[in-house]
């Protein structure tokens, strides 16, 4: 009975510690160091040789799911991160350094995502910029939450990251003399602040084809390796077009490490990586260096280059007695996978013998769908920012032209306005 008794008293024992551990916990209290915090002003107090990085006490939730930190001064370097961390977060690292954490950082654009080795993800952040971040989904099971960021209210981009039991919590670090920051842990954002992002899924029905890239709304995102020309991201929209719609745009949002944008119209089964203009039945303007591509890998002199705030344009300028064959029907793209096609219409493989010998398959099976084509062929023309770039003589293939987009290296974003007021 002696040793009942006793064992119960241990057992008590150890749940009054454990609710007392529990408690002294329990209270919400934020964490920071190196910086000093005055009100809802931090300020870094190191000597820029180490971090210093703040904590919130409560982490997101569906309740509370969004906070913003504005750029009050960058200091010497302007190196101020702004993500979520677990609890405990090391105080001496700065956000997304460590596992389990993710943070946009404003020096440079890029985010880190549980290494200190970042990617390219979003612009540089300066002064008097605001720089949000939110959950936009978890999924407990799985264990992944869904964070997106915000630069002046509208959305950057989103990555998945390691959910913890405790929650992810809002967190500020800093890394240079002079900086300083106003965090906001409730702010509101709102998806329609944002143009781009609205209604995200009400254009996923004009991509007729997307490979190495993500659709949001009308916002295009490159997710290939973006090692070799053989990571071509290919965007074709279901629809060519029209004398009724015979123009879109694409505007430059992030350039990306190299800017490899191009955009033009292709055949309807231009194959997926290949860029825009490269092959045949295909016409394009390169963004990185400003040629024309015509059907061919070595593009001409055209324009400008294009950079991040740039809009290009493509258009067909069709004959007043120009009929088409018949428009294409949203459908025909799940009745063209289905089908075998020619063998001369693959991907190319020419980095050794046997993507030359498919090459010429290729453009022989090109000719011979082009072959009786010769009577129809209209004026391509391109634009930047409004201004008429020139126009180039195109034979159009069975089907039509269909708008194209292609991108090829990391971090390019490009939002597009199939439907644009043009005359």
């Amino acid at each position: 009975m002696d040793d009942i008794n006793l064992h119960h008293r241990f057992l008590n024992w150890r749940r009054r510690i454990r609710e007392r551990e529990m408690g002294e916990v329990r209270p919400a209290q934020e964490r920071f160091m190196r910086l000093l915090k005055n009100g809802d002003i931090l300020s870094y107090q190191g000597n820029s040789d180490e971090v210093g990085c703040y904590v919130a006490p409560q982490p997101l939730s569906k309740g509370t799911c969004y906070f913003e930190v504005t750029i009050v001064d960058t200091g010497l370097r302007g190196t101020i991160a702004v993500g979520l961390v677990p609890r405990f977060y090391r105080l001496d690292h700065q956000p997304g350094w460590l596992p389990y954490s993710v943070a946009y950082h404003a020096v440079n654009g890029k985010l880190y995502n549980g290494n200190p080795l970042g990617q390219q993800f979003g612009p540089q952040c300066v002064r008097g910029d605001r720089i949000g971040c939110g959950i936009h989904s978890e999924n407990p099971a799985a264990g992944i939450t869904t964070v997106f960021f915000t630069k002046n209210g509208r959305e950057v981009g989103s990555a998945e990251v390691p959910g913890t039991t405790e929650g992810l919590f809002p967190a500020v670090g800093m890394h240079s003399l002079g900086e300083v920051a106003r965090v906001d842990l409730q702010a509101q954002w709102l998806l329609e602040e944002d143009e781009s992002m609205m209604m995200v899924d009400s254009h996923e029905d004009d991509w007729g084809r997307l490979f190495d890239v993500r659709a949001s709304g009308t916002l295009l995102e490159y997710v290939g390796k973006g090692k070799s020309i053989m990571d071509v991201g290919l965007a074709q929209a279901r629809q060519p077009l029209t004398t009724r719609c015979h123009y879109f745009e694409v505007e430059i949002v992030d350039a990306g490490e190299k800017c490899y944008i191009a955009l033009g119209l292709a055949r309807r089964d231009y194959p997926k990586n290949r860029h825009p203009g490269w092959s045949r039945g295909s016409v394009a303007y390169h963004a990185d260096d400003g040629k024309l591509f015509h059907g061919s890998g070595v593009g001409d002199a055209f324009g400008p280059r294009c950079l991040k705030g740039d809009i290009m344009g493509c258009g067909i300028m069709f004959p007043r007695d120009y009929i088409l064959d018949g428009e294409a029907d949203g459908d025909d793209w799940e009745r063209l996978e289905d089908q075998p096609q020619p063998e001369g219409i693959q991907n190319v493989l020419y980095l050794n013998d046997e993507g030359e010998e498919e090459e010429e398959e290729e453009e022989e099976g090109d000719m011979e769908m082009e072959r009786g084509q010769e009577g129809r062929k209209v004026a391509v023309f391109f634009t930047r920012n409004g201004k008429l770039m020139g126009r180039r003589e195109v034979g159009v293939p069975l089907g039509g032209l269909y708008p194209t987009v292609g991108m090829l290296s990391s971090g390019e974003k490009v939002k597009v306005d199939l439907h644009p007021l043009s005359g």
